[in-house]
């Protein structure tokens, strides 16, 4: 069978996030949640996303498919539910579409007059979806949890070294070639995941449930809380709590992070803060894409999220529940405004544009120190959230 992983309407709700990627390329726990289902399936999956994305994410069609909804997090009682699908079938619990089988044909008729009638079959199985951006770092508790089991089970750990101060070692998980310097990784809260050519550094605190992904690093000092995503080829200094980096992204220095989901290529400057709770403890409203207002979370811990390639100076204050777009770059004193768009550039005083040739240049040189080399596709992508950002008029 052939799978696919479609975006459905909440994708707006995900944004800054899902500006540079399907919804099943954000990561939580420790995999992207398409890497939860390839797992699970033991097959690759394509997607069905916006028009922009497809040439970084081109759709795979065969003659018979099953389509999965990319907020969907796998399990076995939903993959044997989604097995028994007949074609022109959908899978469906709550008004949202879980997974429909679709011949190639239906698929490109899909949206037209010309599409075939699609029966719906309920479900009662229970599973984790991530409806808006909080979910992110709100569920990755349980996330993480299920990843550590799905990747660990069966194997063995490698050793920690004499450095390493291990509490509850049965649930620390350290891939080969990871480094441990003089540092306490306490699991008695929940497990610890550390991916292959990963290094903690000497003096750094970690307690689980926590996940640092390949290739990424802990600087000395480090105070991390669980449930703590790092995905791979990234750093982290200073205090982090309940937060998720996706990838290739920096908060190298002293500062706060909590309760905050920063996407790829993200770089916060030194002693960079967030403030995840407001001094009244009322709940926390932050900014959605979708309906072009602040809504509210029903949280009171939300931190910051920041899409691709954002950037912030050295001692740059985030407000409560801030959302950053994609490719801004903040600086200066002063707390922030709780929104700033993408390819904004200024700080508390007041943003300008992010001129798009100059915002190119910086994403190639941050390319490069990784030993990478910057695509036409991405440029393309950047180009057309670039011309987006006009289009809601929020600079």
């Amino acid at each position: 069978m052939n799978y696919i992983l479609f975006d459905d309407a909440r994708r707006s709700n995900l944004l800054p996030l899902t500006f540079t990627r399907p919804v099943a390329d954000i990561r939580f726990g420790i995999l992207t949640i398409r890497e939860k289902w390839e797992k699970h399936l033991g097959v690759k999956t394509s997607s069905l996303t916006e028009k922009y994305l497809r040439k970084k994410y081109p759709i795979v069609k065969e003659p018979d498919n099953i389509l999965i909804n990319g907020s969907i997090l796998p399990n076995p009682e939903l993959i044997s539910e989604i097995g028994k699908l007949q074609p022109n079938q959908a899978l469906v619990k709550n008004d949202v579409v879980i997974a429909m089988h679709l011949t190639e044909q239906e698929i490109d008729r899909s949206g037209s007059k010309e599409a075939g009638h699609v029966s719906e079959i309920n479900t009662e199985v229970e599973f984790m979806e991530v409806a808006n951006v909080w979910d992110i770092y709100q569920l990755n508790d349980a996330a993480l949890r299920q990843d550590f089991e799905l990747i660990t089970k069966g194997r063995k750990s490698a050793k920690a070294g004499n450095a390493a101060h291990l509490i509850n070692a049965d649930d620390i998980f350290i891939e080969e070639g990871a480094k441990i310097g003089y540092a306490v990784l306490n699991a008695g809260t929940g497990p610890i995941y550390i991916g292959k050519n990963a290094e903690i550094m000497e003096g750094s605190l970690i307690r689980g449930p926590f996940a640092l992904c390949d290739h990424s690093v802990v600087k000395m000092g480090a105070k991390v809380y669980g449930p703590t995503t790092i995905g791979p080829h990234s750093k982290i200094g200073g205090e982090v709590n309940n937060s998720v980096i996706f990838g290739y992204s920096n908060k190298a220095h002293d500062g706060f992070l909590g309760n905050s989901v920063l996407g790829e290529w993200c770089n916060l400057g030194a002693d960079t803060n967030t403030s995840n709770l407001k001094n009244t403890y009322d709940t926390i409203r932050i900014w959605n894409y979708a309906e072009q207002t602040f809504i509210d979370t029903g949280l009171q811990f939300c931190g910051l999220i920041m899409g691709d390639h954002s950037k912030s100076g050295i001692n740059t204050m985030f407000n409560t529940g801030t959302v950053v777009g994609v490719s801004s770059n903040i600086f200066g004193g002063n707390f922030q405004r709780n929104f700033i768009s993408s390819f904004a550039w200024g700080g508390y005083s007041g943003f300008g544009t992010y001129d798009f040739k100059k915002a190119i240049k910086v994403a190639e040189a941050v390319y490069r120190r990784r030993n990478l080399e910057m695509s036409n596709i991405d440029r393309d992508i950047l180009n057309n959230i670039f011309n987006i950002t006009f289009e809601y008029r929020k600079i």
